[in-house]
């Protein structure tokens, strides 16, 4: 049967979006819920700065449908800060907190420094903060240091079914990340496409063609479909110039319909 796979974008809140996305006049308090009406999955960057405040994780629950899923940034005080060390009581206030979405709570991204590299110190590090995962939450981990893809960090995730982060992006070879799809470490698996192209500011419109990475991430994510049981995946406005669209031309290539702009100022207008 394959995967449920939920593709959607890092974040919602950007007035480019404005337009070409949301319908016009689409006020700030109301984004998310247009979001949702197109895309069942969205990747929170907030998190990662900071544990949000009850009222904000209660209201993010209360504006998407029942079907929707939040994936959320691990907080930055636990992978660069503390460095997985000494974390424990970050991890429970974090879990506290964001527990309150229940069912629309989706993965837990651990994305972790470019300069954590590998030693005995922090593979032990690692190895120990795998133990201490809750197993009821979908944990996902990020490297950004190519040196980490080994044997071993392979099957230390496997033993706690923590997910390897597939990225587009400049840290790792694309053709070792979709190769690496083949080999997931949990029951679910983790897309992020970043782009590497730092001189896009316009989030309006795409503005890079992407369509050969796009095709080669497709058959990337159909060796991985028959292998889990959910898939997330999330664009960054930098892989292109304007997330939506690139989630939307994805969804194409994968065999789903999107939902169009002109869709979203339909529903709009019925209300």
């Amino acid at each position: 049967m394959g995967a449920t796979i939920l593709v959607g974008t890092q974040g919602w809140n950007y007035r480019p979006w404005v337009g070409p996305f949301y319908p016009v006049g689409t006020r700030s308090i109301d984004l998310l819920g247009v979001y949702a009406r197109a895309f069942r999955s969205v990747e929170v960057d907030a998190t990662f700065y900071a544990i949000p405040a009850e009222p904000v994780v209660q209201g993010w629950r209360d504006r998407v449908p029942d079907d929707f899923v939040f994936s959320l940034k691990v907080p930055q005080e636990i992978t660069h800060e503390r460095r997985l060390v000494d974390a424990d009581d970050v991890l429970h206030r974090f879990l506290k907190r964001v527990r309150l979405l229940g069912p629309k709570l989706g993965a837990l991204l651990l994305q972790m420094a470019p300069d954590w590299a590998p030693t005995p110190a922090t593979r032990e590090a690692l190895a120990a903060f795998c133990r201490m995962l809750p197993p009821e939450y979908h944990w996902a981990i990020e490297f950004r240091d190519p040196k980490w893809l080994t044997p071993a960090t392979l099957e230390l995730l496997g033993e706690h079914n923590v997910a390897l982060t597939l990225v587009d992006g400049r840290w790792v070879r694309r053709e070792v990340m979709i190769q690496l799809g083949s080999r997931p470490t949990a029951d679910f698996g983790y897309v992020r496409w970043m782009g590497d192209d730092r001189r896009i500011t316009d989030y309006s419109r795409v503005q890079l063609d992407r369509d050969t990475e796009l095709n080669m991430w497709s058959v990337g994510i159909a060796a991985l479909h028959a292998r889990v049981k959910t898939i997330f995946g999330y664009f960054n406005n930098r892989f292109q110039g304007h997330s939506p669209q690139s989630a939307r031309d994805f969804q194409r290539m994968i065999g789903q319909e999107p939902v169009e702009p002109k869709m979203l100022q339909e529903q709009v207008e019925l209300f």
